[in-house]
Parts: structure tokens; sequence; C-alpha cells
């Protein structure tokens, strides 16, 4: 198994382990919901132990108040690993992963769709949230969509929930099969183009500690592309090592066969 693959498992399974609401049905709001983990992971489901980043930021700017822990913490992330922890801990982009699994179909994304992510950082979860001091990266992301909204309205005994599904609900699930269907044949489609988690962390990869290194020398004239066949977000990673949309996955390293590509730990 893919040593990213087994980190990957290990986190979901981690991040959704309070089990107990599969009979009791209420969302676990213990001690470890006042932290975030470093992904996506939304606090309404029902199996989810802790918080989500994006979730604590939106909060504090629609209070208009400056997210000191939220900023520290992302910032913190950043600098010690760049976008490592998209590959390693995130189960929306497992998910991703294993859907591509489905065809051998393979769509080619325009560059310039990889800055909508950054879009959506600025525009939905920044701006609109200041101005009407609502979460609308919450209200719309897919990941939420699945990991709480489907279930919370699929396991409500009342019937209440359901009566109240409104055109909001429906446009999250609308996007949410979207970004499925885009992931099937787009590799890590929704981290490429639209998370803004993804683009915060970007921005770190030429500062962070972790670097990722190819040497020209063993590389060669002639490349191979093993890398970019197995990259799970479609780079080469020989033009520029530490490229903004590189999570670090390690592939690369383990899959040259020409043992060019390295990590390294340093400033």
């Amino acid at each position: 198994m893919r040593p990213f693959r087994l980190g990957q498992i290990i986190a979901t399974i981690v991040q959704f382990s309070y089990f107990p609401a599969l009979w009791t049905g209420f969302i676990y709001q213990g001690f470890a919901k006042r932290f975030c983990v470093p992904i996506l992971t939304c606090w309404g489901c029902p199996l989810s132990r802790f918080g989500c980043p994006m979730g604590g930021l939106q909060h504090f700017i629609g209070l208009r108040q400056i997210p000191y822990y939220i900023v520290g913490f992302f910032g913190a992330v950043g600098i010690l690993v760049g976008r490592m922890a998209c590959a390693w801990v995130c189960p929306f982009g497992f998910l991703q992963d294993m859907l591509k699994k489905i065809t051998r179909i393979k769509l080619n994304l325009p560059k310039w769709t990889t800055y909508t992510k950054y879009a959506v950082l600025i525009g939905i979860a920044g701006i609109a949230v200041y101005i009407t001091a609502e979460p609308w990266f919450c209200m719309l992301c897919p990941a939420g969509a699945l990991q709480a909204g489907i279930p919370i309205v699929l396991t409500d005994k009342t019937g209440d929930l359901r009566a109240l599904v409104g055109w909001l609900f429906k446009t999250k699930l609308v996007i949410l099969a979207f970004v499925i269907i885009g992931s099937i044949f787009i590799k890590r489609f929704f981290c490429r183009v639209f998370c803004p988690i993804g683009a915060i962390y970007s921005v770190f990869n030429r500062f962070s500690l972790v670097k990722m290194s190819v040497d020209q020398s063993k590389c060669g004239v002639n490349k191979c592309n093993v890398c970019r066949k197995v990259c799970p977000v479609d780079i080469n990673i020989y033009d520029n090592p530490n490229a903004k949309e590189c999570i670090r996955c390690l592939e690369c390293k383990h899959k040259c066969p020409k043992g060019a590509v390295g990590v390294s730990l340093k400033p």
C-alpha cells in the first residue's frame, strides 16, 4: 500500500470516529471539537470529532474579528509542510483519489482553472461572509454535504428536516454531484480548482520546511514522465519541485526509476 494512502485511511478513521452517533443520532460536541484539523471536515458531521478550520475562519470573519487562532493554525501547518496535509490526511482528497480509479479516461485542466480556488477563498469564504455574516462556503461546501447534510437529513426520524430542505441544500447537492463527476475524470478536481484550504497552503510551498527537489543530472534530458503519471494533481515535478499545486504525497519520489526526486526538511 502506498504510504500516503495508509495515512489517508488512518486520518479518516481518526477524524470520523464518533461511532455512538450511529445509534444515538447526536453530533459529537465534546472537548476535541474545539480543535481544528488542517483540512476540510464538516463540524456538523455526526461522526466527526474535530472542527473545520474554514468554518472557524468564516465565523470570525462574520463577526468582523481578526481570526488570530485560525490564521496562526494555517500559518503553522503551511510553514511546516505546505500542502502536504492535502495528500496525507484529507478524507475528501482520499475520496477524489478513489473516484479517479473508476475510469482510465483522463481529462486535463486548463492551467487558469487552478486559480479559481483563490477566488473561492477571497470571494465566497471572505468577502461574501464579511458582508452578510453568513458562512457561505460552509453552506455550499460539497464535503459538508457529503459528511453532514446528507446523513443528517436521511437519518431524521421526525421528518422535520426533510420538510425544511430548500434551494440551498439542493444547490449544495448539485455542487457535490458536479465535484463527484468531475473527480472521476480529472485528478483531484475539487482540490485543484475549488478548495480554499488548498489555496491557503499553496502559497507556503516555496517557504515550508518540507521541500521537494529534483536532481536534473539524474532526471536527464529525455523525461520518462513517470512522475506525471503517478501524480495526484497531474504536475511535472521536474519543472518546479515546489510548485503551488504539489501536495507532497511523495509518489514521484517512490516511483521515480532514476531516483531523481528527493524530499528534505530544511529552512
